[in-house]
C-alpha cells in the first residue's frame, strides 16, 4: 500500500511540474486557395488569394511563391511578397496579378460564355513564407516555409462581369 501510494505522489509531482512549463502553440500550414478571378482590360487575370492560419498562434506572411494551373494547361508562376498578419485560425486576403497562356485565356472564355452554369478546374501549389507572430511564439523567431496545394472550381459571378470565384 506505502509502494502505491508513493507512486502516486509521484506522478502527481511530475504532472505538476509538466504544467508549470510556458505553454507551447502548435504551428501547422496554412490553406491557400483563390478566392476570386477578374480579367483586367489588358488580358491580365488578378487574383485574390486567401490565406487561411490554421495555427494556434498568429503568423507574419510574408511572400507566395508557386503556380497556377488552369484546367490541364501549362502552369503560370505565382509569385507576390507582401505582410500580412493573420491571427490564429483566421484568414486574410492578398492579390496578384498573373499573365495567363492563351489556352488559359480560351478556357476562361468558354466558361464565361455558359454563364453560372460554367465552372472551370484550377490548381494551386508551391511555398508559402511566414515568421511566427513574437506575441503568440517569443521563443521562436525561425522563418518557416510551408507547401501548399490547393484544387478548386471558378465560376463567373452572375451581374459581375469578367469576375469568378
Amino acid at each position: 500500500m506505502k509502494r502505491l501510494l508513493r507512486c502516486l505522489v509521484l506522478v502527481a509531482l511530475v504532472a505538476a511540474l509538466v504544467a508549470c512549463g510556458p505553454p507551447r502553440k502548435s504551428v501547422f500550414p496554412p490553406t491557400l486557395s483563390v478566392q476570386q478571378l477578374q480579367v483586367l482590360p489588358n488580358g491580365a487575370w488578378r487574383l485574390t488569394v486567401r490565406i487561411q492560419n490554421n495555427s494556434y498562434g498568429g503568423m507574419d506572411f510574408k511572400a507566395i511563391d508557386g503556380t497556377l494551373q488552369v484546367a490541364d494547361g501549362i502552369p503560370v508562376r505565382l509569385h507576390a511578397a507582401f505582410d500580412l498578419d493573420i491571427p490564429a485560425f483566421a484568414g486574410d486576403v492578398t492579390t496578384l496579378d498573373v499573365l495567363p497562356t492563351p489556352a488559359m485565356g480560351s478556357a476562361l472564355a468558354t466558361v464565361a460564355a455558359k454563364g453560372s452554369a460554367g465552372s472551370l478546374a484550377y490548381a494551386v501549389g508551391g511555398t508559402v513564407h511566414c515568421l511566427p507572430d513574437l506575441a503568440d511564439h517569443p521563443d521562436d523567431k525561425n522563418p518557416r516555409d510551408f507547401s501548399f496545394q490547393h484544387r478548386d472550381f471558378l465560376s463567373p459571378v452572375p451581374g459581375i462581369a469578367h469576375t469568378f470565384r
